[in-house]
């Protein structure tokens, strides 16, 4: 299939777009997405099926009879290969497979007899939402996109949510527009043949965790190289961070192996104490064939850097804006450097390790083991025995647990233990926060406590699968950022098979206050040095952020002047101005701040005319 498009062609890494039915109603509708450089897929009708921006290296298309399927992102899927699928597709169903089975990161869209298939990744780094617009069913790859094809105002109370810290799930699924509805990553978005009546239907179940490590560990490297040899068998130049980290060094090690040419990148850490650069450098040793750049630590910028002229978000806020500077910095040096993609270590720290939660069921299936390694946690970790004993004797169901946060959005914050222990982080809400943004954040609390359920029974893999969402949302838009910086980002540890591979091995062996990644370390053994395994630490980065709020503070002091959040009457600007002329106030090194500047950020990077409006009242 052909596409047609007008203007440059975009950017790597920075495709979004939206899909029609196959009717006259819904290509009047598409004009609504036709911009300057715009593409066009069509159906067999000629009628717009897929209109949005990609690159001619992110999209692969194919057409056979009354069949058409498209992968938008990263895979290994060719034309022929795709052609073949197609030829063969008698049931939308038939794509499960195909879903399940496929190393990368993409968009999956079909069309079979005038019905429509639309998915994105289980991991969340990929999203569709839908909405009815003239009275056709419309998906998109953007919230945004549909929010102003429909004329809306992003919603005040859905804004309001977003100051809490965390947002517990399900509530970020929720888009900021009023008729804009999320696809779950889990669940595929299905459109009759009349192009209005649509429905979700479920293609991804994370696996049981009951592999054992010494089996694990050889299917987990698998995985992790398939992702790595997707995104480099087509040689030229990558780079790739290297923190000196597990993470980063086996991504590094693996993309050695490739026909690519590698150029790493490290950036040292400002605190003395910073070990980086030492396991950098000894991971460099064993890499002779690679370009090794180290940076000057002190032009790293640090958090909370450049928060006044960010122009680049996408359809939600993100916290990611306070480390955008810092991800995105060296880039433009990569590009110089001829780098065609940076791959990152993001997300090994969500799939590699996993949540202490699991013991909470270990502790009653296998209690001995479980206090011997509990224990260990506590010692590790600090953790009171009396919260450690509250937070395992918490036997409360996902929604009564969510629910019971609702009159307890002013309280301090929880122990550790009690999220790491529980079903997440508990959330809150700050001084700054006035009784309006509290009103209607526990109403939507309220509300999604009444449906909500858990992402799997056992809060151990609630949590794992939980966090990585969490991570995806931000690293979504991060790969955005780095398309328009001039080298897109990709995460291999983020890929769905990846994350399949490493949950899928006993929490019993994949998480020990004995061993750091554990996991991970197996699964590395025959491709990384012994010797660069055995870190079992990782810099925490905090001098960065202290410094941060202390060099930055008047760009903090600017960022509440003439508030968007205190229009909308959520907070209190003098309260956060206050605290702006205070960067050592305790409190602030925990990230309490980071949601609020978020949702300011994004609410000042809002096109004209689309600021937030009134939300629907009861």
């Amino acid at each position: 299939m052909n596409d047609t498009h007008a203007g440059a062609s975009p950017g790597r890494g920075d495709a979004y777009f939206a899909v029609f039915p196959d009717r006259e109603d819904a290509a009047v509708a598409a004009r609504l997405f036709t911009r300057p450089g715009t593409r066009i897929v069509p159906h067999a009708s000629g009628r717009p099926w897929l209109v949005g921006r990609w690159h001619d290296d992110e999209i692969v298309t194919a057409q056979a009879g009354p069949a058409a399927l498209a992968v938008i992102g990263c895979s290994p899927l060719d034309a022929t290969q795709l052609r073949q699928r197609t030829a063969q597709l008698r049931d939308l169903a038939q794509l499960d497979a195909l879903a399940r089975s496929t190393p990368g990161s993409f968009h999956l869209a079909a069309v079979l007899d005038g019905r429509l298939r639309v998915q994105g990744t289980a991991s969340g780094l990929r999203l569709v939402f839908h909405a009815e617009i003239d009275g056709v069913r419309v998906a998109a790859t953007r919230a945004d996109t549909l929010g102003a094809a429909l004329g809306r105002e992003p919603d005040v109370e859905q804004v309001a949510v977003r100051l809490l810290w965390p947002v517990p799930h399900p509530m970020l699924e929720t888009p900021l527009w009023q008729g804009v509805t999320a696809v779950p990553p889990q669940d595929a978005l299905l459109i009759a043949a009349d192009g209005r009546t649509a429905r979700h239907s479920r293609w991804w179940t994370p696996p049981e965790p009951v592999r054992a490590l010494a089996v694990g560990a050889d299917l987990a490297r698998d995985a992790l190289a398939d992702a790595v040899t997707t995104r480099t068998r087509q040689g030229g130049t990558v780079s790739c961070d290297l923190s000196g980290g597990l993470d980063s060094t086996s991504i590094c090690f693996l993309a050695d192996r490739s026909p690519a040419h590698v150029v790493a990148s490290t950036w040292p850490g400002r605190d003395p104490a910073d070990t980086d650069l030492h396991w950098a450098k000894q991971a460099a040793q064993f890499l002779p064939d690679v370009d090794h750049v180290v940076w000057d630590a002190d032009a790293s910028p640090l958090v909370y850097d450049d928060l006044l002229t960010i122009d680049d978000l996408v359809d939600e806020p993100t916290i990611g804006v306070m480390d955008r500077s810092r991800v995105l910095h060296h880039l433009p040096a990569m590009a110089e450097r001829g780098s065609r993609l940076h791959l990152t270590g993001i997300g090994g720290d969500h799939v590699a390790w996993c949540s202490e939660a699991y013991y909470h069921r270990l502790l009653r299936t296998h209690p001995l083991f479980a206090l011997r390694q509990l224990r260990g946690f506590r010692a590790l970790w600090q953790w009171p025995l009396a919260g450690t004993a509250r937070a395992l004797g918490d036997s409360r169901p996902y929604g009564k647990w969510l629910a019971d946060c609702v009159g307890h959005l002013r309280d301090p914050l929880p122990t550790t233990v009690t999220g790491a222990l529980g079903w997440g982080g508990t959330p809150r809400l700050f001084d700054w926060v006035t009784p309006e943004g509290e009103r209607l954040a526990t109403r939507a609390l309220a509300a999604a406590a009444e449906q909500a359920q858990p992402l799997h029974r056992d809060r151990g893999l609630h949590a794992d699968l939980e966090q990585i969402r969490s991570c995806t949302r931000i690293i979504r838009q991060w790969d955005a950022m780095a398309a328009k910086a001039g080298v897109p980002m990709a995460s291999p540890f983020l890929d769905d098979r990846v994350i399949e591979a490493f949950l899928a091995v006993r929490p019993s062996e994949r998480v020990s206050p004995w061993q750091y990644k554990p996991l991970l370390a197996a699964a590395m053994r025959d491709v990384v040095p012994q010797v660069c395994l055995r870190r079992s630490n990782k810099a925490a980065a905090s001098m960065d952020a202290s410094n941060g709020l202390r060099e930055h503070r008047a760009d903090l002091l600017a960022l509440w002047e003439d508030s968007r959040l205190e229009r909308l009457g959520l907070v209190s600007g003098d309260a956060l101005r206050g605290l702006a002329q205070r960067p050592a106030t305790p409190g602030l090194q925990q990230a309490i701040l980071y949601s609020t500047i978020a949702a300011e950020v994004w609410l000042r990077g809002l096109p004209r005319g689309a600021k937030a409006g009134a939300t629907t009242s009861t």
